[in-house]
């Protein structure tokens, strides 16, 4: 790594205390901002809460010239570009739900290269407009994050397949810019697996990154885990949990925005202060919701994935589970949104008896989830017999439905290549290729039903074996019950 001197590493702790008011770095801050100003690729796994944002903002904020923060959520974007702006920092953001007139003068402030930090989706940094603008040779990009990486394994190859296609942003920009030009490459997560950071390395092409990764054992989060025998009992636990923890600040996850609907609707008939939040809801909605929760307005919220990323409230003393989240990786950024200020939190998660006799709801979803990932897969092998050997992606999208999902299978499956952000060449066909997300999705089951630690599972699932060695954390439902 290429060390600064002590007297400009200095300034860069002084312009930290000095906008965000903190003493010091906390490990590994510093490391990664050096990193990130020597515009060195690296790959960031920090949990929840330890600080993530500070080490792209900072280096954002030090250097002459354009960051590009790769975001999957709206919500995510206005919360950081919010914080950004209210320390007169130079952010803005570009999302599909701004009206015209602001995107537009965003825009107009890109071109004038009058941003430090750009906050957007991958599906807008690849649309024309914006992509225009980042090629022109004059506009000076120093950065390029993937900030919540995770989405790109979990979403990237069915859900969001733009994702798929950021590994071809770099080498596409450095052509349209001058020799020698360099455009650091990071992702940042608070959960990856061994099998994720592969795909992360290899689906962005980042080069020798430097790799920071924390442990994501918080010895302050109670574990547990119990079985809801019907669709009513299910409710009852739930509610019970919550009656059992009066005015404590929570989170109730669910899999779906009707699920999220519906459970708000009866919690209030039972007499509890809640509301519904997922990704459908209006901005003015959404913000609503968020500041009602985070000034204790409402103590709990009843929401999908898209809730909780980015938002910072360290007193959350409990998290749900109504629903088993599909993939660990969620589960353990769900729970890292509790006990963020280190104090002692709970979190439960509900699953159906496992033959689903009496329930059969969480098998349903779980087969509703194997049997898309399953066609699609039979689908874009389908495709790839009447592609032509080499294409452009919209192209390909408005002639097949589900043509940009089968394009990101086919590339995940390593049969095909981004020649750049918009055009693919098909490349010898790969066989027998297993699903990855099939094969995550049983690691959530065998979580769910293990009798060892919960923390010991967590850790070794996350690479974490010498760590994991031996533990008995002693704090979840599985270590109590011995």
């Amino acid at each position: 790594m290429n060390q600064f001197t002590t007297t400009s590493f200095n300034d860069v702790r002084t312009t930290f205390q000095n906008i965000w008011g903190y003493e010091d770095f906390r490990p590994p801050q510093g490391e990664i901002i050096q990193n990130l100003l020597a515009k060195k690729d690296a790959l960031i796994i920090m949990p929840t809460g330890g600080g993530k944002s500070i080490c792209f903002q900072l280096p954002a904020l030090l250097q002459t010239g354009l960051t590009l923060v790769v975001s999957p959520l709206v919500a995510l974007m206005e919360n950081q570009v919010q914080e950004l702006r209210s320390l007169n920092l130079s952010a803005a953001l570009l999302h599909s739900e701004l009206p015209s007139f602001k995107r537009r003068q965003t825009l107009l402030a890109l071109d004038l290269q009058q941003l430090r930090l750009l906050y957007l989706s991958p599906e807008t940094l690849l649309s024309a407009p914006v992509w225009k603008i980042l090629c022109q040779p004059q506009l000076v990009i120093n950065g390029l994050i993937l900030d919540e990486a995770h989405c790109l394994v979990q979403w990237g190859e069915t859900f969001r397949p733009t994702y798929r296609r950021l590994g071809a942003v770099r080498p596409a920009l450095l052509k349209s810019k001058p020799p020698g030009t360099k455009i650091a490459l990071a992702a940042f997560t608070a959960t990856a697996d061994p099998p994720a950071q592969k795909i992360i390395k290899e689906t962005l092409q980042l080069q020798q990154p430097a790799i920071f990764q924390m442990n994501p054992y918080r010895s302050n989060l109670n574990l547990s885990v119990r079985i809801a025998w019907t669709p009513r009992g299910r409710k009852q636990k739930l509610l019970k949990f919550i009656q059992d923890r009066p005015k404590q600040t929570g989170l109730v996850y669910v899999r779906t925005r009707r699920d999220s609907e519906n459970l708000a609707v009866w919690l209030q008939e039972v007499g509890l202060g809640t509301a519904s939040y997922h990704a459908g809801l209006l901005a003015e909605e959404r913000r609503t919701v968020e500041a009602d929760w985070l000034s204790g307005k409402i103590p709990f919220v009843v929401c999908t994935s898209a809730f909780g990323m980015g938002i910072n409230k360290s007193d959350v003393r409990w998290v749900v589970h109504f629903h088993a989240p599909l993939l660990l990786s969620e589960y353990v950024q769900e729970i890292g949104r509790a006990g963020r200020d280190g104090k002692p939190s709970d979190t439960l998660t509900l699953m159906s008896e496992p033959t689903g006799w009496l329930d059969p709801e969480d098998q349903q979803r779980r087969r509703f989830f194997e049997n898309r990932v399953r066609s699609l897969q039979i689908a874009a092998q389908q495709l790839v017999k009447k592609l032509p050997p080499q294409g452009e992606v919209n192209a390909v999208a408005q002639q097949f439905p589900d043509g940009a999902i089968a394009l990101s299978l086919l590339h995940s499956a390593g049969q095909l290549n981004w020649l750049d952000p918009f055009h693919y060449s098909i490349v010898k066909s790969v066989q027998n290729q297993p699903l990855k997300e099939l094969v995550a999705a049983k690691q959530m089951i065998q979580y769910l039903t293990t009798k060892q630690c919960r923390w010991q599972f967590l850790l070794n699932a996350f690479g974490f074996d010498k760590e994991g060695a031996n533990l008995r954390c002693g704090h979840c439902d599985n270590c109590r019950r011995v």
